[in-house]
This record gives C-alpha cells, sequence and structure tokens, in this order.
C-alpha cells in the first residue's frame, strides 16, 4: 500500500495528474474518485484539494496536457513533411494515431470525459493550438482546389480529424473491430477523400 506523504510529496500535482492517467486507462475518465487518485499518488485525500477543487477539474488539467503533447506531436510531423503541403498534410494525419497509441490516458480525457474543451481557459488554448496545425495543414494544402470548389479549411481539417478519430475507435477500444492496419486503412481512407477533391490523381 503506498505511504501517505500528505502536503511533503515532492511534486504533489503532477504526482495525482500521473495516477490519473493510470486510473483514467483502466477505469475512464469518469470512472475513478478523486479518494482513488490520491491513494494512486500515494497522499492523503485532503491533500488534492491543494491543486483541485474536484475530479474533474484534475480531468481538465489531464486534458490540457495532452492538447500540449498533441499539439508538439502535429507541429513536428506537419514540418517533417514539408515542403510538400500534400506530405505535410498526411503526415499530422498519422500523428493523430501515433498520440493515441501512445498517450491513451491524455486521449481520453480529451476526447471522451464529457469534458468541454472551454472547460478552462487554458484548456480552450491548448486544443486551439493542436486543432490549428491541422487547419493550417489542410489550408495549405487547399490552396491548390480552385476557389469555387474549395472546402472552408475548417471543415477540410475537420473531415480529417473525424476519419483518424474513427480509426482510433475501431483499433484502441477493445478487440480491433477491422482487418486492416490502422495506418494503411488511414491512409487508404485520406486518399479516397483526397482524389475527391482532386487534390492527387487517380490510381493508374
Amino acid at each position: 500500500m503506498p505511504k501517505k506523504r500528505g502536503y511533503h510529496h515532492g511534486n504533489l500535482k503532477q504526482a495525482l495528474i500521473d495516477a490519473a492517467l493510470v486510473l483514467i486507462e483502466q477505469k475512464s475518465p469518469q470512472g475513478f474518485t478523486l479518494s482513488e487518485a490520491a491513494k494512486t499518488a500515494g497522499v492523503t485525500p485532503a491533500a488534492v484539494y491543494r491543486h483541485f477543487s474536484g475530479r474533474d477539474d484534475l480531468i481538465i488539467e489531464v486534458a490540457r496536457q495532452g492538447y500540449e503533447i498533441f499539439a508538439d506531436l502535429m507541429e513536428f510531423a506537419y514540418n517533417k513533411g514539408q515542403p510538400s503541403a500534400l506530405a505535410a498534410f498526411e503526415a499530422t494525419g498519422r500523428a493523430y494515431l501515433a498520440f493515441a497509441r501512445k498517450h491513451p490516458g491524455h486521449y481520453m480525457a480529451m476526447f471522451e470525459s464529457g469534458i468541454s474543451k472551454n472547460a478552462s481557459p487554458e484548456l480552450a488554448l491548448a486544443e486551439a493550438r493542436a486543432s490549428g496545425i491541422l487547419e493550417k495543414a489542410a489550408t495549405e494544402l487547399s490552396q491548390h482546389i480552385p476557389e469555387d470548389k474549395r472546402p472552408p479549411a475548417a471543415m477540410f481539417s475537420a473531415h480529417i480529424w473525424a476519419m483518424s478519430h474513427g480509426v482510433v475507435e475501431l483499433y484502441t477500444r477493445g478487440p480491433a473491430r477491422s482487418p486492416f492496419d490502422p495506418e494503411d486503412l488511414l491512409e487508404s481512407g485520406i486518399g479516397v477523400y483526397l482524389r475527391g477533391l482532386g487534390l492527387i490523381k487517380p490510381d493508374a
């Protein structure tokens, strides 16, 4: 049983966030109590309130950190794909899968907790940074579409975001529901979408 360290924990706030990540993966974002987070972190329940007013407040901070990690990963993928607008755009889609696979607790807090992205100004800012990178990639790629046929960049990026999210759900929630490799499934789906917009040539 973890030793109770009360207020003397070296980094209590981060210890509680790390504990929440473990519990989110085990029980879902709404499946644990603040007392359980305290126990997992090895501190007293009363110590939790030094940093968080309740479980939702803790989940908000987990989600905020998740969006910061997500944005960093998306930005790295985007820059790696340059100078090709197409390569940069496709790379950001693959980065979504990589993030969900490597950071499942953060992913669940961000997208499956029921917490609004506007639950705090800091969370809203982090989410906007992450979504802004994909929208920037979509904007650059959509410049190759005639203006009268060009979808809004926000819609363009939302389509890819939704497709990526769907692939994650097929592969990370219980047994895989598709026999295809997730990266291949996403790549082919993006290919179909981009062909429909005339951004890549049809297969010979």
